[in-house]
């Protein structure tokens, strides 16, 4: 997938779990129900904006972001996404006349690790976490860690 169709980390909801995608009124979407529609994954919209603040060179107000997605979803609903967005600190807002305009706060690998040290947090027995986690690394991501780890790489 590429990164203006959302980031691809595995993880549907870059965001957290049980969130949904915002559709403001309940109106007709595709992840509404309407006849003929197929539900989005969970967090797909969050995905997909975020990969657009990330491919600009400077902030976007929603209206640009809205222009970048080439999708046809409310100016609305990106807004509602933003504020989501802006609540979790996962972008920053600034003033853009009557508006805001929006950066993310970090790029796609950054956001990953974000949700990587949430998750950790979440667990009591982290030891047992960190040696499942990295008892499931390839070989190719074992290497890798243990290069970081001993600060060989990157």
């Amino acid at each position: 997938m590429s990164q203006a169709q959302g980031i691809s980390t595995g993880d549907p909801d870059p965001l957290g779990p049980g969130e949904t995608s915002p559709r403001p009124h309940g109106g007709p979407g595709p992840e509404s129900g309407a006849p003929g529609a197929e539900r989005r994954p969970a967090g797909e919209l969050e995905s997909t904006v975020l990969a657009a603040l990330w491919a600009a060179d400077a902030p976007l107000t929603p209206g640009q972001v809205q222009g970048a997605l080439g999708a046809p979803l409310a100016r609305t609903t990106v807004t509602t996404i933003l504020t989501r967005l802006y609540e979790k600190g996962t972008v920053s807002r600034t003033r853009s006349g009557r508006g805001f305009a929006y950066t993310p706060t970090e790029d796609a690998p950054g956001l990953t690790a974000r949700r990587m040290h949430s998750e950790l947090q979440k667990e009591e027995d982290r030891s047992t976490v960190l040696a499942r986690f990295v008892s499931q690394l390839t070989d190719e991501d074992e290497q890798l860690l243990r290069e970081l780890l001993d600060g060989d790489a990157r």
